[in-house]
């Protein structure tokens, strides 16, 4: 299993000022898509945005990531491990560990495409190393932005869910809220997605931790946590559109109507009716044609006569 270690000084952190709390799925503006004419797309699997009080009342902000990646780029490690002076005796804390854990991106001048997707996860916090903070089964986003097109975001939670040891349903209409006396409480949020003309992001799972586990130096844990976060904005080109074939079967056009003037429909006038038997000079043709045979017909006549005399 692989696994990132991070040792974060508190003074260091402390230096940095306000902890920076995550926000929602990444909303872009309404527009005439990427620069430079391809997409743009990114995944994350874990972000983490916390505020760790410690008994002493020192305040240590923890931030970081797993498997965050721009196009295009894979990543597949399963294991998160942050390592944060002054807390749980300086030892690794494991954040995430799952049996899978998946981000990828790509982009290019026609489609931009971003997923992540978790399996068999669970999520730890200073302070409370048995217990875990969330369990999940299964969580997926993705998010596609195809020039031309509108771009579509999707998010999915499969399977149980598990919180501060509470098995949950969850609830598109609203944050599902769990609370464990002496513990603490965790609002989750389900299925996040926004789309605009030219972007697309979706964020699974969203978890805002407020717990109290007075345990390991820990006295309390603010902050928020998003599973599974992908996002991506179309390329500036149009779609591509498909040539037309090499013999087109382009079927003549035909049009009918009353009135006066010419009419065109497929590229014929009304001078090619003649074809179809239709036409201003049909008139003028069948009389001539009647005059020519009655003169004929005269100039048989009196041939026969001079004969006959």
């Amino acid at each position: 299993m692989n696994s990132h270690t991070f040792r974060l000084p508190a003074a260091v952190l402390l230096a940095t000022g306000a902890v920076a709390l995550l926000t929602a799925p990444p909303a872009f503006a309404t527009g005439g898509g990427a620069t430079g004419g391809e997409g743009k797309a990114g995944a994350v699997v874990l972000r983490a945005g916390l505020d760790l009080g410690l008994l002493n009342t020192v305040h240590v902000p923890l931030k970081t990531t797993l498997n965050e990646v721009s196009a295009p780029a894979t990543a597949e490690k399963t294991a998160l491990t942050v390592t944060l002076d002054g807390v749980e005796g300086n030892k690794p804390v494991s954040v995430l560990r799952a049996d899978v854990a998946t981000s990828k991106a790509t982009a290019d001048k026609t489609r931009a495409e971003a997923e992540a997707n978790l399996a068999k996860a669970s999520v730890h916090v200073p302070g409370l190393p048995l217990l875990s903070l969330i369990e999940v089964e299964k969580v997926t986003s993705k998010a596609v932005c195809e020039a031309g097109k509108k771009p579509v975001a999707s998010a999915n939670v499969l399977g149980t869910v598990t919180a501060l040891g509470k098995k949950v349903t969850l609830s598109a209409g609203g944050p599902t809220k769990v609370e464990v006396p002496g513990v603490g409480r965790i609002d989750l949020e389900l299925s996040g997605t926004e789309t605009t003309s030219t972007t697309a992001a979706a964020a699974a799972l969203r978890l805002k931790i407020a717990v109290n586990p007075l345990n390991l130096n820990v006295a309390k844990v603010d902050g928020e946590i998003v599973l599974a976060e992908a996002h991506c904005e179309s390329p500036a080109g149009a779609a591509p559109s498909s040539a037309p074939p090499a013999n087109p079967d382009i079927k003549p056009q035909t049009a009918t109507g009353t009135g006066t003037g010419s009419a065109t429909s497929g590229g014929l006038t009304g001078a090619n009716l003649a074809e179809t038997g239709g036409g201003s000079l049909t008139p003028y043709v069948a009389g001539g044609a009647l005059t020519l045979l009655a003169i004929g017909g005269g100039a048989l006549l009196l041939t026969r006569r001079g004969r006959a005399s």
